[in-house]
């Protein structure tokens, strides 16, 4: 893009930053005192109605020193007083918004019935005209500033909504699987899982032309060599989706992005097996375990393509067909959850 063309973008998104926190500054002012400390927005009736789940389905905004991102909150019904939940981060693919995202993977009817809260940040057009997260520009920082937005959000919910901070896994499809890769890897103690749909591996890529170069598969980083004596990496566990069909990112990522995690853990591959349920895609899974522990799993599908595995079919980038990604995902997450207040051997 010409100089004078991100001059218009820094200008429109530096208009729009303006209007919004003119907004929130009229609204907080006309609050009660003793009100402004501490107020969780109410969006309008009409509005609170989730996609695939009933329950609240509330807005917000999350500000930081590069910009600021809108999102989603999904939070089932019926909470207690004084409950804590765990929390499903949700950062959505290309060409996704925050209610697509939702609607595709009906994650938001999983979490009305095993009682989770899921946030969905959502990617502004100004960032990136097809709504990717801008995972790959780490050369001159945005995928950096951009990882920071996406912690004051989680932080800001996570002030004002009744989280479990020990209970926090981050899922991400294709551009999302990737920028919450580079999330659990700059900050891993704040996660207990992640899961990767379709994304690639941390370090693949610097700019545009390596992203290119890792989706087509050619521009993958090697697992690091470890000593005797070498401690694993603090980072959370994994899950690893991966479509055999898929044109938009190589399906070599999926291994490639299993084998460097479980390098970095310490984990190395115990089983591997294929699984079918009724009459949706099969799948072989491989587990990477440490001292009895899955640290790491590969799913790979081989008739899946880029889409999310067991989506809503009226959805584009959603696959009916493909084992059911969401429960799979929510399952991971939660044998880590479980295993929280055991320590890991050493």
């Amino acid at each position: 893009m010409k100089r004078v063309g991100l001059t218009r973008v820094a200008s429109a998104w530096a208009r729009s930053f303006s209007r919004q926190l003119r907004a929130a500054s009229r609204a907080a002012a006309r609050l009660p005192a003793a009100k402004k400390a501490a107020v969780t927005p109410r969006p309008a009736r009409s509005a609170r109605a989730a996609p695939t789940g009933r329950g609240e389905w509330l807005p917000g905004v999350a500000a930081g020193v590069t910009g600021m991102r809108r999102y989603r909150l999904y939070r089932p019904p019926g909470l207690k007083a004084g409950e804590r939940l765990p929390l499903v981060v949700m950062l959505h693919g290309c060409d996704q918004d925050s209610a697509g995202f939702a609607a595709s993977t009906r994650m938001n009817t999983l979490a009305r019935r095993e009682r989770f809260l899921v946030l969905y940040p959502e990617q502004d057009r100004l960032a990136n005209a097809q709504r990717c997260w801008n995972w790959y520009d780490t050369r001159n920082g945005r995928a950096q500033a951009e990882a920071a937005l996406l912690l004051a959000a989680i932080d800001q919910v996570a002030l004002l909504q009744p989280v479990d901070p020990q209970r926090i896994a981050l899922v991400g499809l294709s551009a999302g699987a990737s920028m919450a890769a580079l999330l659990a890897t700059r900050q891993p103690q704040r996660f207990r899982a992640v899961v990767m749909h379709s994304g690639i591996a941390p370090g693949a890529a610097e700019s545009t032309a390596t992203a290119l170069a890792a989706m087509r598969g050619r521009h993958l980083p090697t697992p690091p060599e470890r000593g005797p004596g070498d401690a694993p990496s603090p980072w959370p566990a994994l899950l690893v989706i991966q479509g055999g069909k898929d044109s938009m990112v190589s399906p070599r990522n999926g291994p490639a992005v299993a084998q460097l995690w479980a390098a970095h853990l310490g984990a190395a591959t115990s089983a591997t097996r294929t699984v079918q349920r009724g009459q949706r895609h099969a799948m072989t899974v491989t587990d990477f375990q440490r001292q009895g522990l899955t640290r790491v799993t590969l799913v790979d599908v081989p008739r899946l393509a880029h889409a999310w595995s067991g989506g809503a079919a009226s959805q584009p980038y959603s696959d009916a067909q493909g084992p059911d990604a969401s429960r799979m995902a929510w399952a991971f997450a939660l044998r880590q959850f479980r295993q929280t207040a055991q320590p890991e051997p050493t």
